[in-house]
């Protein structure tokens, strides 16, 4: 968090400071992302992407989800049947080109979803725009690591 005023800001959303770095922007905002997903928090989900119909989720099994509608749908409907959630992250690359970033990580995920305990290793990506000097989440694929 950053301190501006009497406010605090999430740094991922504070990118006209002049020696702000995009790759730690764009990981702040990363982060973000998950902290709200393991919160089950849908405001703070909402803070997080674009609005934009071209963006794309593909949870891990799922179909592709095009546009902010029918993503955060889907991201009530497993927040709605989850009861707990921790999830880790391993960063394995972060690459940002002009207003385009994405990370690329491994999710470790434990669940707790009507009594059953469920662990998951995925491979994800996560893309990245920056709009109004802003980081936010236009892409989110996760796929299931097979062991």
């Amino acid at each position: 968090m950053l301190n501006i005023g009497d406010k605090e800001k999430p740094l991922y959303l504070i990118s006209e400071e002049p020696m702000a770095d995009d790759r730690a922007l764009v990981l702040a905002a990363n982060e973000a992302f998950y902290r709200s997903f393991e919160k089950k928090d849908l405001e703070a989900m909402d803070a997080v992407w674009s609005k934009g119909m071209g963006c794309l989720c593909i949870h891990p099994g799922r179909d592709a989800l095009k546009g902010w509608a029918d993503i955060r749908e889907a991201w009530a409907r497993i927040f709605a049947h989850t009861s707990y959630l921790e999830i880790d992250t391993d960063i394995l690359t972060v690459e940002v080109s002009g207003d385009l970033a994405y990370v690329v990580l491994v999710e470790n995920v434990l669940q707790i979803s009507q009594g059953r305990r469920l662990e998951a290793r995925s491979m994800a990506t996560n893309g990245f725009e920056r709009m109004a000097g802003r980081w936010y989440m236009t892409h989110h694929h996760g796929s299931p690591v097979v062991n």
